[in-house]
Parts: C-alpha cells; sequence; structure tokens
C-alpha cells in the first residue's frame, strides 16, 4: 500500500521543472494556434476539413514528435516518427478529395495539401522549430488567400 501514492507521483512526472512544462506548452499551443490559422482559412472557403480539423492534425502531430524528443529519442527515431505522420496523414488527406461524377472533375485537392501542410507545421512547432512553423502557415496564408485570387484572374 505505500508503494501506490509514490508509482502515481511517477506515472505524473514526464514533466519534471517548470522549464520542460513551458516548453510542452509552448509548442503545443502554437502547433494548435497555427494550425488554427489554416483551419480558418479553409473553413471560410466552406472547405470539408476546417478550423477543428486542422487543429487536431497539427496538435496530433506535434505531440508525436514531442514526446519522444523529450523522452531522449534520437534523431534517426523521430525520422521514424515523422515518417509515419506522413503516411498516416496521407489517409486523412485521401478523404478530404471527392472525384465529382461530372466529367473528370476532383475537388478537395486543396484541402487535402493545406492538410499535410498542417501536420508539418504541427511537427516543426512540436520539434520547437516554432519560427520555421510560423514562417511556413504566412506562406501557406499567401498561397491559400492571395494566390487564390491571382489564380482566379487569370482563369478562363
Amino acid at each position: 500500500m505505500a508503494e501506490i501514492w509514490p508509482t502515481i507521483l511517477h506515472e505524473f512526472s514526464d514533466l519534471p521543472s517548470a522549464t520542460e512544462a513551458t516548453r510542452v506548452v509552448v509548442r503545443l499551443l502554437t502547433a494548435v494556434l497555427l494550425g488554427g490559422l489554416l483551419g480558418y482559412e479553409r473553413e471560410r472557403r466552406g472547405a470539408s476539413a476546417g478550423l477543428r480539423t486542422h487543429m487536431l492534425v497539427a496538435l496530433g502531430s506535434a505531440l508525436f514528435v514531442a514526446v519522444p524528443q523529450l523522452a531522449g529519442a534520437t534523431i534517426e527515431d523521430l525520422s521514424r516518427v515523422l515518417q509515419g505522420v506522413v503516411a498516416g496523414i496521407g489517409f486523412l488527406g485521401a478523404g478530404a478529395i471527392i472525384k465529382l461524377s461530372e466529367g473528370r472533375k476532383i475537388a478537395g485537392l486543396t484541402t487535402a495539401a493545406s492538410i499535410w501542410l498542417t501536420a508539418a507545421i504541427g511537427a516543426a512547432a512540436g520539434m520547437g522549430r516554432i519560427t520555421t512553423a510560423i514562417l511556413s502557415v504566412v506562406l501557406a496564408l499567401v498561397i491559400l488567400s492571395v494566390l487564390r485570387r491571382v489564380s482566379k484572374s487569370i482563369s478562363p
């Protein structure tokens, strides 16, 4: 019976200091916020995957890389984790793509690409590459918003 309390404390000791706790909170919140920016843009456009989906994809990707990294995983281990995330996110992105019956029209490719990018941004944030993640979101929003207008103006 005397071993129960120390065991419980040990199970909740994955963040042993305020520094580690702050690091995890910043990384996960950054991933969620950045994923939310992309998701908001997709939701405004009426895409099949919007705010919540993009936030969850970013959070999941960040968590998949942050936990092993904080546990002392090697770069080789993180590489394998990233391979799994990329493969798995492909299935989610594929679910956003719809082939319409009218001719050869396909919808959802941009949303699928944004889900894929959101996973990469979440992974970057989870690995502590916050500036890279922010720059990627800025570029993505330029592509999704500004270039959308340019593309519409040059389309027949």
